[in-house]
């Protein structure tokens, strides 16, 4: 990963990425530390939030600390917030980027299937803004930044509960844009479409061809759309866009 500093920098801010541990969020992670932002990685799993830590440090080091935590779990995220004000004083920008799915058609969905889901990519939302809403308020130029998806704008057989989260996030995040725009903090959600992934690897060539013939752009969009738009919400340049919808699509839900 070369240093990208020079691009735009964001020395001396404050960095916390959900679900960083892989994919977009540890591109997201890995990019906001080239930039010069102090990085705190948080993800479910102990070695792959360790492991996107370890790698930024050993290109820009002492940049990245890692934290497992489940981010369904209040309290343990409250104690989160506090542990990383602790290490790095402060917090200037949140990415919640943690998700789950637990697919099936709704008349075989399981309650359990339906709460992890919601819990995790909704509730986990919740619980980041307020365990770090108040240093947030206190920086200058404080972001939040939320990635639903686009199938919270369009619905998706077998994905009630994912799109009812990321709906929801949606929703949230125009309501904390609102509560907070006095203190000058900006909130906007980021609805990614179909990205290459592991996930999106593993689907057989013809589901992949279905996929795309319904994308205007004709393919998949990769980690670096998504995080290329996170990187631009979270500067300065994007200090009058607050309570968006912004869709990473291809042009999938283009009206």
């Amino acid at each position: 990963m070369r240093s990208l500093r020079g691009m735009q920098s964001f020395e001396g801010k404050v960095a916390v990425v959900t679900g960083g541990g892989r994919g977009i969020g540890g591109s997201i992670a890995k990019a906001l530390a080239a930039r010069g932002a102090k990085v705190a990685v948080v993800s479910r799993s102990a070695s792959s939030c360790g492991a996107t830590a370890e790698a930024i440090n050993a290109e820009f080091p002492e940049m990245a600390k890692a934290y497992a935590v489940d981010v369904a779990d209040h309290e343990a995220v409250a104690a989160l917030g506090k542990q990383i004000v602790s290490d790095f004083g402060t917090v200037d920008i949140l990415v919640n980027n943690a998700g789950v799915t637990r697919d099936g058609l709704l008349m075989r969905m399981k309650e359990e299937d339906w709460m992890t889901v919601l819990d995790t990519n909704l509730k986990g939302a919740f619980n980041t803004v307020k365990a770090f809403m108040r240093p947030i308020m206190k920086s200058d130029g404080g972001r939040i930044i939320n990635i639903a998806s686009v199938i919270g704008l369009m619905g998706n057989a077998g994905q009630a509960n994912y799109a009812a989260s990321k709906a929801g996030l949606i929703g949230f995040s125009k309501s904390v844009a609102r509560e907070l725009a006095g203190r000058a903090v900006t909130c906007n959600a980021i609805a990614p479409g179909f990205i290459a992934t592991d996930m999106t690897d593993a689907l057989p060539e013809n589901v992949k061809s279905e996929i795309q013939a319904k994308i205007p752009l004709g393919s998949f969009g990769s980690v670096e759309d998504v995080t290329n738009l996170v990187v631009f919400l979270a500067g300065p340049g994007a200090r009058y866009i607050t309570g968006q919808v912004i869709a990473v699509d291809g042009g999938m839900t283009m009206h």
